[in-house]
């Protein structure tokens, strides 16, 4: 099939003027073809090397999990088997085991023997404001700055930024859909800088790709809520069909936990959304918030289910004690956990939060901008960290560390039950050279073809 450019993408790459040149993704066996402008840095990944337009149509020859093998009661090993995929307007509409017979008159595609996995999430990531797609820029020494400092440091590069916002997410999003990410929840600032600016340009960027990505947007006020006097911006985002009510450190950037949590809930009551709060804090200060937020949810049933602490590194200063009560709270409260999967002195207790009953879901943060350098937009990377971090190098661990990076899907459930793809279940997936799950955290392996309902929106396939 011939190469095929959305309009959008055709738009994006004759404007996108001193962004890097588009780099391709190759075949089912090849990886990223980079063809970046002299003097620029990240290059650009476009993502489609051919379009899959059929509503109906099948995907041959791929590799599905069917069960644990064992030794005694120690998984050893994953069996699969191959299957067709028959896909139908967005939806899985059958699985048709090797060698049965196959509708005929429809598209055959082929997967040549590939892993299927779930499409990944990146549940928590700065879409609008990146220095990927530009020159490289490492981010100045911290030492010494304190957050105030890089909020005035943002200051000056907002404006420098926002020209190209719209276009460098675009460019974001291609990279996440490279990585087989078809779901994500972007952080958007809003602040007396870029005022509505940065929203109204991601929007656009998510409008361009509708189709074949899905992303909740969260107003995040990154200069303080009450600090930076946002509030009524906050609420204007709120009517523009932003998804969540943002906030950031309520001591240590509005200097009033109290009163800056109140400020961000009641925001979210009052327009019936959610909460997503980056709460970096450690000092006892970060502990007490943990608690308010607890404590105004159980104060508010319409909160319940609807808020996400993002980071919560106040959690590892807790004791084992103290720690299993909050995480008992927190799950009584459905009040979601998004972290990074940070290595190093914070050490997040993730496993103990999921045994408590906590939902954890992990997200790219920044792939490179004024904080870090260090992203890759990569999900099935924070399930290979999450599986060294706490141990998990057996075959049922690694399979099982996934779960991070899909939002909680698995191919095989704790039994080695196949609990996924179910007919009936949206298309949305992705190939790579794995024998299953467990190698495929291990070792990471390219996303040869990402589909998101039922469409290609990253890599290529074959004719069958």
């Amino acid at each position: 099939m011939e190469q095929t450019l959305p309009q959008s993408r055709r738009t994006f790459l004759s404007h996108a003027g001193k962004l890097t040149t588009a780099c391709t993704v190759a075949g089912l066996s090849g990886g990223l073809v980079h063809e970046a402008a002299a003097n620029t840095g990240d290059s650009i990944v476009e993502t489609t090397t051919n379009v899959l337009a059929d509503r109906h149509y099948l995907l041959t020859d791929v590799r599905l999990e069917e069960g644990f093998e064992y030794d005694g009661e120690t998984v050893i090993a994953t069996r699969t088997a191959l299957y067709s995929l028959e896909i139908k307007d967005g939806t899985i509409a059958a699985l048709h085991p090797e060698n049965s017979t196959l509708p005929g008159g429809v598209p055959r595609y082929q997967a040549h023997g590939q892993l299927l996995l779930p499409a990944m999430r990146d549940m928590h990531i700065h879409l609008d404001k990146t220095f990927y797609g530009g020159p490289w820029q490492a981010p100045r020494p911290r030492q010494g700055k304190t957050i105030m400092d890089m909020i005035a440091l943002e200051e000056k590069l907002l404006p420098q930024l926002l020209p190209t916002s719209q276009q460098r997410a675009e460019g974001l999003i291609a990279l996440l859909q490279s990585k087989g990410s078809t779901v994500a929840r972007s952080h958007c600032n809003i602040d007396p800088v870029s005022g509505l600016k940065s929203l109204e340009h991601l929007q656009r960027a998510l409008e361009n790709h509708r189709d074949e990505f899905v992303c909740e947007i969260v107003a995040f006020p990154q200069h303080g809520l009450l600090h930076s006097k946002v509030d009524g911006l906050m609420r204007e985002a709120m009517q523009m069909g932003v998804q969540y009510v943002g906030g950031l450190d309520p001591t240590n950037v509005d200097g009033a936990m109290e009163k800056s949590l109140d400020a961000m809930f009641q925001i979210a009551l009052d327009t019936g959304k959610g909460v997503d709060i980056h709460l970096h804090e450690t000092s006892p200060a970060g502990v007490a918030a943990v608690n308010y937020i607890i404590d105004t949810v159980e104060k508010n049933p319409a909160l319940l289910g609807k808020v996400t602490i993002s980071h919560a590194f106040a959690l590892t200063t807790l004791t084992p004690e103290v720690l299993e009560e909050t995480a008992s709270r927190l799950a009584e409260r459905q009040i979601t956990i998004a972290s990074t999967v940070p290595i190093g002195s914070l050490m997040m207790p993730l496993p103990q939060l999921s045994k408590k009953g906590v939902f954890v879901m992990t997200g790219t943060d920044s792939v490179i901008d004024h904080w870090s350098p260090f992203g890759s937009g990569d999900m099935l990377e924070k399930a290979y960290l999450y599986a060294q971090l706490y141990r998990g190098s057996d075959e049922f661990h690694l399979s099982r560390a996934m779960s991070i990076a899909t939002g909680g899907i698995l191919p095989l459930d704790n039994e080695g039950k196949r609990s996924w793809p179910n007919v009936g279940d949206d298309a949305a997936f992705t190939l790579v050279g794995a024998s299953c799950s467990a190698e495929a955290v291990a070792r990471v392996p390219a996303r040869s073809a990402t589909f998101h309902k039922g469409r290609l929106v990253s890599g290529s396939i074959g004719k069958a």
